[in-house]
């Protein structure tokens, strides 16, 4: 019998109201970084690694997945579509999880600046059956998403369930309330103190957003300290309260029992210091930092969202903002898991033809891998 997420066990009107695939390995693990703590005069450093949790690709996006995908098998729908740029690792997550599922995974992506991370998810998606779909701006994208939901309405007959970029709605937001619970039983059992600071990368807010509701639920005292990683246009402060009312609404009228908690807008302090000139556009800090995690503690970051999150980290430890006896908590949102023997023998050239520049252009000077 598969054991009930903490969320459920506290809360069980939210079984008994949400839907709930069990597709992630949890609890992430949680382990000390104390090599790189000593590098940056830290004594309780710690990672939790979500790279780990879903196979053959993990990834924090594994998280909202279950409860997301467990809503298009509760509606009866064949398809899911969602959004993100070509390299996007939840529009890679959805592919996968979604084929295992039984559904059909349409990608809607834009344009982004090139990596060697890029062609592997974009294989990685075709192998997993993905249908690829590029448009060069925003306006265009709208207006294929329309065409294309009509077409596949037209082909099944029944509706795409469709999933916004990075997979954050409220729905999927709550699989970061879980991870707080998750991470209250650890501190229960002895596997870390209670974090004064938890640091995430910030792009559509649903990992910073869910985590806020679990601790305020659980009324653990850590901070969160969000980096961005995304334009702010993409995921303003507006945006952040919105989220956070809409998750905490579906929660509370799921189980009347949740705590009504609430956010003002003076408590969302976000890091703009790392983004550099945008989304997946390397900066030297970024890959200083993953450098330094490479090389001390052999663990794999990426320039994108988890590199520029640990530089603010090295930052904030740089500057003496983090006390050396501080229990600091860098949550690890990458994908850990290699699938390069399932992509070797694809041919990008059986992609549509607009991401073949990604495979036939030089990635940008300060990719390494």
């Amino acid at each position: 019998m598969i054991p009930l997420i903490p969320l459920f066990e506290q809360f069980p009107g939210l079984k008994e109201s949400l839907p709930h695939e069990n597709l992630c390995d949890l609890p992430s693990p949680i382990n000390k970084l104390n090599k790189v703590g000593e590098k940056l005069g830290l004594d309780h450093l710690y990672m939790k690694q979500d790279g780990i949790i879903g196979h053959p690709f993990g990834g924090n996006k594994v998280r909202k997945l279950e409860f997301l995908l467990g809503e298009a098998l509760r509606r009866g729908c064949k398809e899911v579509m969602t959004f993100g740029f070509a390299g996007s690792n939840h529009a890679l997550a959805t592919a996968v999880y979604a084929n295992y599922e039984g559904l059909m995974s349409i990608s809607m992506l834009l344009p982004q600046p090139n990596a060697h991370y890029v062609r592997r998810n974009l294989l990685m998606s075709w192998e997993y059956g993905a249908e690829l779909h590029q448009y060069p701006n925003k306006l265009l994208l709208s207006l294929g998403t329309w065409y294309q939901l009509l077409r596949h309405r037209k082909i099944t007959g029944k509706k795409t369930y469709v999933i916004p970029p990075g997979g954050s709605l409220p729905l999927g937001v709550v699989g970061f309330v879980n991870a707080a619970f998750e991470l209250k039983q650890q501190i229960e059992q002895g596997q870390i103190p209670e974090p004064a600071r938890i640091y995430v990368p910030m792009g559509t807010a649903g990992t910073y957003v869910g985590l806020l509701i679990g601790l305020k639920a659980l009324n653990l005292k850590s901070q969160i300290f969000p980096v961005r990683v995304v334009d702010k246009h993409f995921t303003d402060e507006g945006k952040i309260l919105k989220l956070f009312r809409d998750t905490v609404t579906l929660l509370c009228t799921s189980d009347p029992l949740f705590p009504r908690v609430q956010l003002s807008p003076d408590e969302i302090e976000i890091n703009e210091n790392f983004l550099g000139e945008g989304y997946a556009r390397f900066t030297k800090e970024g890959m200083a930092a993953v450098a330094l995690m490479e090389e001390t503690e052999g663990i794999q970051l990426d320039g994108t969202y988890t590199g520029k999150t640990f530089a603010a980290l090295f930052a904030d430890a740089s500057q003496q903002r983090i006390k050396k006896d501080d229990v600091v908590l860098f949550w690890n949102t990458l994908n850990a898991e290699d699938f390069s023997d399932e992509i070797e023998d694809i041919d990008y050239h059986e992609l549509p033809k607009a991401f073949h520049r990604y495979f036939e252009q030089e990635v940008q000077p300060l990719d390494r891998n």
